[in-house]
């Protein structure tokens, strides 16, 4: 078995581990830094609409057209007087994209491009998008944006509980700001590729944190019924055991994403990718993120507010003191927990357990003293 799966299986049976619910501050400021950058990023430079929400014309040239990508740039923006994007396709032909201008004026635009580039007005093929059209598709994106918001929450609170429920909408609405913020210090083009990949990747953010909770749902029933574990402890190793699964899904879809954008869109010079592969990139990134580093953590303060959760956690750090106290290192070895590690606190930093719990049943007793 490779070195990642040994260290798989290891977390899962909670030989090992990292306290991501005991770091949990460092984790939420780092995401309101992150944020912040993009909420200010995103009120000052805004995002780039694409042709499709602001309205405009695209014009097509014909096969190897002899003019040069930044020289098409120039004469578009002269005849439009509005800033134009140029791409070469792979046939030699230009694709002329102009936002923002009257489709009454295309026309004027299409015959003064024509003069320039030195081709017939004929051969160049003029797409309208009208303003209204535009705005009708972003209203409906909004729209099926939260829809699906709400259908989330109400499923997880069904599901599991309202207390997921509010922290996977947290973790959402924190993937959805960092990738917009991203487009909008970048400067791509948002299109209805865009939106697309932005209810993608959300799919993707919530499929990672429901395998944490589910694990953390069945981890925790009865779990009032002991004093060995607080609610944090199994909150973490739920975290712990579903790690190199998180891990391993994320990278296995970021590879072709990455594919796209780095090779399709930037070294290929296939713009037209970029529109959706920086979505899915950021956003496939920061749903394991915030898979791991915000929805669970955030659900254990949520649960330790409760009652029964306080008085649990003063049972199981007082039987914890009386433990340390006595020096007896298995104390509670007799006490039995549905799921849970064999050490008495929760697993902090990875690293390897000292003896497995058969071998180390019954040290440190006193001499003589048998059960």
């Amino acid at each position: 078995m490779s070195k990642l799966g040994n260290l798989g299986a290891r977390l899962h049976r909670g030989e090992v581990g990292y306290d991501f619910v005991k770091n949990r501050k460092i984790w939420y400021g780092l995401s309101i830094l992150i944020t912040i950058t993009a909420i200010v990023g995103l009120a000052v430079r805004g995002l780039n609409m694409g042709i499709e929400f602001q309205g405009g014309a695209v014009f097509n040239t014909p096969k190897n057209t002899a003019a040069s990508v930044t020289q098409a740039e120039e004469y578009a923006e002269e005849a439009s007087g509005h800033d134009a994007i140029v791409q070469k396709l792979g046939d030699g032909s230009l694709r002329i994209q102009v936002a923002g201008i009257d489709t009454g004026a295309a026309n004027e635009i299409k015959n003064t491009l024509a003069d320039d580039l030195k081709i017939d007005p004929e051969q160049i093929n003029a797409e309208l998008v009208g303003p209204s059209w535009g705005e009708q598709i972003a209203n409906k994106a909004w729209q099926g944006l939260g829809i699906f918001l709400v259908l989330v929450v109400i499923y997880l609170a069904i599901a599991f509980e309202w207390r997921m429920a509010v922290a996977a909408f947290v973790a959402l609405i924190h993937d959805i700001t960092i990738t917009v913020g991203i487009y909008a210090l970048v400067g791509f083009e948002v299109t209805p590729g865009t939106v697309i990949g932005l209810l993608t990747i959300l799919g993707y953010s919530l499929y990672d944190t429901v395998v944490v909770f589910d694990s953390l749902k069945e981890q925790t029933k009865d779990l009032t019924k002991q004093t060995r574990w607080t609610y944090s402890d199994v909150a973490n190793r739920s975290i712990n055991s579903t790690l190199v699964r998180s891990i391993n899904t994320t990278v296995v879809a970021l590879l072709p994403v990455a594919g796209l954008l780095f090779i399709g869109g930037g070294v290929l010079g296939a713009g037209m990718l970029n529109d959706i592969s920086l979505s899915l990139f950021v956003g496939l990134a920061a749903g394991a993120y915030s898979s791991i580093f915000i929805a669970t953590p955030l659900v254990a303060d949520l649960k330790e507010r409760e009652p029964q959760m306080k008085a649990l956690r003063k049972r199981v750090l007082a039987k914890r003191a009386q433990s340390a106290a006595k020096g007896e290192a298995d104390v509670h070895e007799d006490e039995s927990y549905a799921g849970e590690p064999e050490d008495d606190a929760a697993p902090a930093v990875v690293g390897p357990r000292n003896q497995p719990a058969s071998r180390t049943r019954g040290r440190g007793r006193p001499s003589g003293k048998r059960r």
